[in-house]
């Protein structure tokens, strides 16, 4: 099995990036940011969406799904692979989408090229097989990881998911063929939640979603979701609204700066600052030192009295 898979955001930039250097063209990614079909009807044409949820470590293992029903047949006509390396579930959900969208979308020489390599898998091992490629892509892997945030402290290798270590998955639903699938790599088989055509997928993926988070304790708040959707600048360039394409052009070359720090360990640099400036205040004197710790103590309790009287706010009546 393949090793070194790194841990990657969930965040529409980081998602819109890494597919473009895997050579896909005009898809992108848009958080959603309320259950809402109206607004994911907004940004049609909607090809999936990517679904991030803490891991239940606690729920025993099952034969059958908890909503929907295992379709055992459907991975041979689509893209579903099982997943065999840790850490690489993101980027196998957005994949699970875009390589079962080729009709809709150019993936590009390199991914049609992985996608014809594991259809030709044989059908006792289809899934296993898939997965091992997938995980052993260097193409896929290497594109992956350079989104990784740089931290010297966290071991990537021993990150497991145990009750006393919060670990988060992601997967995909997407329509295929008239029925709308939930694809998980740690699942048997893609998970069938009936019928549904491309045009109705807003409206019948938003009650699929609600009911996965109601399993959780109401205030467990640790979701995230990523629409994949058509280039928006492709919308704004046709309508001719100038206004959106600025403003669309603006959020790429955000979402570049933003991908581009992720790449820096700043820690070294934040360490220098901080001896610069604490230097600085012991050679203007002792009291000049000990009023400037005050004060930024002070300031730090104001943040804390802040912080709760906000959250006794949001607490129920």
């Amino acid at each position: 099995m393949s090793a070194g898979w790194n841990t990657i955001e969930s965040d529409a930039g980081v998602f819109t990036d890494l597919i473009d250097k895997l050579g896909v063209k005009n898809v992108q990614f848009e958080e959603l940011i309320a259950l809402d079909s109206d607004f994911l009807k907004q940004q049609s044409p909607v090809y999936g969406v990517i679904f991030l949820f803490k891991y239940p470590t606690s729920e025993p293992p099952s034969d059958k799904p908890r909503d929907g029903n295992f379709d055992f047949n459907a991975a041979e006509g689509s893209f579903f692979a099982a997943q065999t390396i840790q850490n690489a579930c993101g980027t196998q959900a957005l994949l699970s989408v875009l390589l079962n969208k080729t009709d809709m979308v150019d993936i590009g020489p390199q991914l049609r090229e992985f996608k014809e390599f594991t259809s030709a898998f044989p059908s006792d091992a289809l899934l296993q097989l898939r997965g091992e490629a997938l995980s052993n892509s260097e193409l896929i892997r290497d594109v992956h990881n350079s989104f990784a945030r740089s931290s010297p402290f966290v071991d990537e290798g021993q990150r497991f998911a145990t009750e006393e270590n919060d670990v988060y998955h992601f997967i995909a639903y997407t329509p295929i063929e008239g029925t709308l699938f939930e694809l998980d790599g740690l699942q048997p088989a893609p998970i069938s939640h009936g019928s549904c055509t491309f045009e109705e997928f807003p409206d019948k993926v938003i009650p699929v979603l609600q009911r996965r988070i109601e399993r959780y304790p109401a205030q467990e708040i640790r979701f995230n979701l990523l629409a994949m959707v058509q280039d928006l600048r492709l919308k704004a360039r046709e309508i001719g609204d100038q206004d959106w394409l600025s403003r669309e052009e603006q959020k790429r070359n955000a979402w570049r700066w933003e991908n581009a720090l992720r790449k820096h360990n700043l820690i070294g640099f934040v360490g220098e600052v901080l001896k610069g400036v604490v230097s600085s205040k012991i050679d203007a004197g002792e009291r000049a030192y000990n009023e400037w710790l005050e004060a930024a103590q002070g300031k730090t309790r104001a943040r804390l009295e802040e912080k709760q009287d906000k959250q006794k706010g949001w607490a129920p009546d």
